[in-house]
């Protein structure tokens, strides 16, 4: 006789915390996000029809407010940009910037990152994932919830292309450890760094508020960028 298996739950990285809309951000998702947003019910995505050109194409995950994503398409135009964000206000505030700013080279998701990746995002089309300051978890009891785990770490090198690279960045030393040991073992990668080591922070990432306010805090910032081995 056959036991009815339990369902298991994916563990999810965040939770939701809505926030409070301002009326700018409220006619910014009514009004911009059907012309640069995207949904998973669009299903695996086309990136060339997308943004309407081949380019170097890049993903980052948790925006937060938009500023920094909006500040490096300002710099690199040349650079297509992908940005996913859990909270509507801050998918708000970037659709603002993008107005604002009369930007061609961002897109917005307001889905689930794993999600995005396993279900919109073909293979091998990415030329760089960004992870800048992701939640720390830094309950022991919670490191179960942090992002960056083996199983990621596959999923994220398969959409990069062949040389393409997974940007972390966080001011939280225990989860630059986790994510020195995940990333070391993570099969197909290599340390740019080299073994067991830690990059400055490139010219192409900004300081963000998370940033500022960690070395307020007195925390170390510690960026790691691995490559996806041709």
């Amino acid at each position: 006789m056959m036991t009815e298996q339990p369902y298991l739950r994916r563990i999810r990285s965040f939770v939701r915390r809505e926030g409070r809309l301002t009326k700018g951000q409220q006619r910014a998702l009514a009004e911009l996000f059907p012309r640069y947003g995207i949904s998973l019910q669009q299903g695996a995505l086309d990136l060339d029809a997308l943004f309407g050109r081949q380019a170097f194409r890049i993903l980052e995950i948790g925006f937060g407010n938009g500023v920094s994503l909006a500040e490096m398409a300002t710099k690199h135009p040349e650079n297509d940009y992908l940005g996913i964000e859990v909270h509507r206000p801050g998918v708000g505030n970037l659709l603002l910037q993008i107005e604002k700013q009369e930007f061609n080279n961002i897109r917005v998701s307001n889905d689930d990152a794993v999600e995005v990746l396993e279900q919109q995002i073909p293979d091998a089309s990415l030329d760089a994932v960004y992870l800048f300051f992701p939640d720390p978890w830094h309950k022991k009891k919670h490191h179960k919830r942090r992002i960056v785990q083996p199983g990621f770490a596959q999923l994220v090198y398969r959409k990069l292309k062949p040389g393409g690279i997974f940007h972390m960045a966080t001011d939280w030393e225990n989860y630059a450890e986790h994510m020195l040991e995940v990333m070391s073992t993570a099969k197909g990668f290599e340390n740019s760094a080299g073994k067991d080591n830690y990059i400055a922070r490139p010219e192409y990432r900004p300081l963000t508020k998370f940033e500022q306010r960690g070395h307020r805090l007195g925390h170390g910032v510690r960026d790691l960028v691995f490559r996806k081995m041709e």
